[in-house]
């Protein structure tokens, strides 16, 4: 097989070819980054309930986003952020898990999760990422590259996320929400069984297939089935896993390539709320609709919303609308009625929705 390593030779950087990986593996764009510095809290929502929970014009934030260490494994620390509820009263905890990369979210957290009033936030990094790093995806140093693969993030995630369960005792139990976006999502089956009072599972840019099903699709939808399989055969070959393929180490391919989310997903007790874009470059619809059919089977609460027009991180450019605060509206809602489920809201809304087409044909 060694031919077949030849044939695609390890670089750094990713090629052309299989950008589409590395960037679907992503979850803070540009265009996420520009709504994110925009004036978000009070965007226009496809909600019917959305007034009733906008801010307060005088309703000034209570609440900023601070750094904060956890420990993972073996003396590793995370850098975390984390803020308490913008508007009283408390109601419900967000824990985030986000995507791939070695950027962090301290320069844009307080306006992306704007739209989570009533909410305590916990926003996890992975090793070696800090608040304030802004390097883009594609230059992320080799120290980074060489260690970051799902086995071992997720390792140091749970770590986390059983010293912050560990800090809460004694203080008031709040119902927590486990929010990921777009590769983090891949993480939360198995971080779940760590938060305490866990209410449910929110997925943002996630297919909810697994990883290397995911990736296969949208090789097909490029058409790069051939520049998929090479890597396939690369991964299955006798190369260390430091070696670096299409700008990942071999360790993150190989970990991707046997990653389960499909049937942890299916199987987990936890409500689950799955968000993605129609206009989704990096994820195909087909991905999305076989997890939706899928899905539709589980024996918890299964929500899906399709955000028209929307991109892989939720934003509309045609409108300038960020979808991003329309989650959070829906977390909002459930938060006020939280024994009506994490799907009430969305499924308020399609009654709404077809309430005047009920009408019209009576």
């Amino acid at each position: 097989m060694a031919h077949c390593f030849v044939a695609v030779p390890p670089s750094r950087q990713a090629s052309r070819v299989l950008a589409f990986l590395v960037g679907a593996r992503r979850w803070a764009t540009g265009a996420v980054l520009a709504a994110a510095f925009g004036a978000v809290a009070a965007q226009p929502t496809d909600s019917p309930l959305s007034p009733v929970l906008a801010e307060p014009p005088h309703a000034a934030p209570s609440g900023r986003f601070e750094p904060l260490v956890l420990p993972g494994e073996r003396g590793v620390v995370l850098q975390a952020l984390q803020r308490s509820e913008r508007v009283p009263p408390l109601r419900y905890r967000v824990i985030v898990v986000p995507g791939s990369g070695c950027a962090g979210l301290g320069s844009f957290a307080d306006r992306y999760f704007a739209g989570l009033l009533h909410a305590q936030v916990l926003v996890l990094h992975k090793p070696g990422v800090s608040p304030g790093d802004r390097t883009a995806p594609a230059d992320c140093p080799h120290s980074f590259v060489s260690r970051d693969r799902h086995s071992t993030w997720l390792a140091h995630a749970r770590a986390a996320l059983r010293a912050d369960a560990l800090q809460r005792q004694g203080q008031p139990a709040l119902p927590q929400l486990l929010v990921g976006i777009s590769e983090g999502a891949e993480l939360l089956p198995a971080l779940a069984p760590e938060v305490p009072q866990l209410a449910g599972l929110v997925l943002i840019g996630s297919s909810g297939l697994d990883p290397q099903e995911a990736g296969a699709l949208q090789a097909r939808r490029l058409g790069v089935q051939d520049d998929w399989a090479a890597l396939a055969q690369i991964v299955a070959g006798a190369p260390h896993d430091s070696v670096v393929v299409q700008g990942r180490s071999l360790g993150y391919w190989r970990d991707l390539w046997n990653w389960p989310l499909t049937l942890p997903l299916l199987r987990s007790p936890w409500p689950l709320l799955q968000v993605w874009g129609s206009d989704d470059a990096l994820v195909p619809a087909v991905a999305y609709t076989r997890f939706e059919a899928l899905a539709a089977l589980r024996t918890a609460p299964y929500c899906a919303r399709r955000m028209e027009g929307a991109d892989h991180g939720l934003q509309r450019p045609a409108s300038g609308v960020d979808g991003v605060q329309q989650v959070w509206v829906w977390t909002e809602q459930w938060a006020r009625q939280p024994a009506a489920g994490l799907c009430a809201p969305l499924r308020l809304l399609r009654e709404q929705q077809q309430a005047p087409s009920a009408a019209g044909t009576s």
